[in-house]
């Protein structure tokens, strides 16, 4: 009996293997069928008419091929395009995708305190999650293919959701690097002015200490933060010499707790500072990237070329608010942007890394943040300056130099064109007729032309 259970038993197994190796063989044969039968990526040829680079590569014709997300070639267009989908670009200028350092998908405006607080007060978090993936929609048809965001003004971390939601395919944006909360102390961030006995929302995170610093970043970074962002000044006003006076909100043991923290772990910080004691904490406490910087002392110019600290001087919105500011009663914002003119000439004759940034939610997002370009040239840069910093210095700041910034092959096919010339007359940046991101063609914005 116990004989005849292993004959039965050697018989199943034989037959089980028979069975699954047949099993198997179907499916390497399904397999192998599926990946014979499976189309070859798409290869996308751009005819470009001229070409911005970013190297001081050929200025055109040229021939840019593209297979999936990557720029596989570049060539003269001397002869027959190489095989593939052409897209006839012949009468434009084909330029890196551009890219803002500085935006707010989540505001929509906030010339007063009034549309601020309206904002945080009246808007549910849902709703202006709803807004910024608009926004974020926006922003690709203005031809910015890469943004960093910096900070929800009070909507937590929803900007880690839409980065991650544009990452997986489920909306369209542009490549997002996210600020989440940012971060200032105990009563120096609106919401201010209300009862003492009300809880109001705040569009930052408040934080205190050394400590404090340290928890919130950690905190943050948990949360899938990529930049912490620190508000380290604010109430201006002008005193002797044309210089614009602050009263700083962290202490510099805070904030160089809260940078070195940020280091640490890896991650890079951004300081939004106007004024002498805000930057100057800042650029000694060591940030990354000073964001509006109206006034910037001499001496804290020459360490942030030494330390190689980025500038986001984010021109137009300082005009665009100016004037409902000084009604709501704040005249200094007249004097700031004289001051920062005068400032942006003394760190661009030093060295200093400009980087492009708008502050786009802190203006209409109706105006095409490209007009931005033409503030630059007007406070001093050429027009090739600035479209560097907007290309390959943004793509510096943000980490990012060996997969965007410049045209190349291997690298991201994030590719705008416009017609003219747009280092004879930059505002041609403010009309930007094609737009891919990762060899993925988008719809511009009809409304800029």
């Amino acid at each position: 009996m116990r004989i005849l259970i292993h004959r039965f038993a050697a018989i199943f197994v034989a037959r089980g293997l028979v069975v699954l190796g047949g099993v198997l063989g179907l499916m390497v044969h399904s397999v192998s069928a599926m990946a014979a039968s499976a189309p070859a990526q798409t290869v996308t040829v751009l005819r470009c008419g001229h070409l911005w680079d970013g190297r001081g590569g050929p200025s055109g014709p040229v021939y840019i091929e593209i297979k999936g997300e990557k720029i596989v070639s570049m060539r003269a267009a001397t002869s027959s395009p190489p095989p593939g989908v052409v897209t006839d670009l012949k009468d434009m200028t084909c330029l890196p995708g551009l890219i803002d350092t500085h935006t707010h998908l989540f505001l929509q405006g906030d010339i007063t305190a009034a549309d601020y607080d309206e904002q945080l007060l009246k808007q549910s978090p849902e709703y202006r999650t709803i807004f910024a993936t608009v926004n974020a929609r926006r922003m690709l048809s203005y031809g910015f293919t890469a943004i960093r965001d910096l900070e929800t003004e009070g909507a937590g971390y929803a900007d880690v959701d839409i980065r991650n939601a544009i990452d997986r395919g489920i909306i369209p944006g542009p490549r997002m690097q996210a600020a989440s909360r940012s971060m200032d102390v105990t009563g120096a961030y609106p919401l201010l002015g209300y009862a003492p006995g009300l809880t109001m929302p705040k569009g930052v995170q408040e934080v205190d200490g050394a400590d404090g610093g340290r928890r919130a970043v950690r905190e943050q970074l948990s949360h899938g933060a990529d930049w912490i962002k620190v508000y380290s000044d604010r109430n201006y006003r002008v005193i002797a010499g044309g210089v614009l006076d602050d009263i700083p909100t962290f202490t510099i043991d805070e904030l160089k707790a809260i940078v070195d923290e940020t280091h640490r772990e890896r991650h890079k910080i951004a300081s939004h500072a106007n004024a002498l004691y805000g930057v100057h904490n800042s650029v000694e406490a060591g940030v990354d990237s000073i964001e509006h910087g109206n006034y910037i002392a001499d001496a804290d110019i020459k360490t942030m070329v030494e330390k190689g600290i980025y500038y986001v001087p984010t021109i137009f919105v300082g005009e665009y608010v100016a004037e409902g500011r000084a009604k709501a009663g704040a005249p200094v914002w007249l004097q700031m942007g004289v001051i920062h003119k005068a400032t942006f000439a003394r760190a661009l004759a030093a060295g200093v890394k400009i980087a492009f940034g708008t502050d786009i939610g802190g203006f209409d997002w109706n105006i095409n943040p490209a007009v931005e370009f033409n503030w630059m040239v007007k406070y001093g840069m050429t027009p090739e300056q600035a479209l560097r910093s907007a290309t390959v210095v943004a793509a510096e700041l943000m980490g990012l130099s060996d997969q965007i910034g410049t045209l190349e092959p291997g690298k991201f096919a994030d590719i705008v064109a416009v017609p003219g010339n747009p280092l004879h007359d930059v505002t041609q940046l403010e009309k930007v007729g094609f737009v891919m991101k990762g060899g993925v063609v988008y719809p511009v914005n009809a409304t800029q032309h």
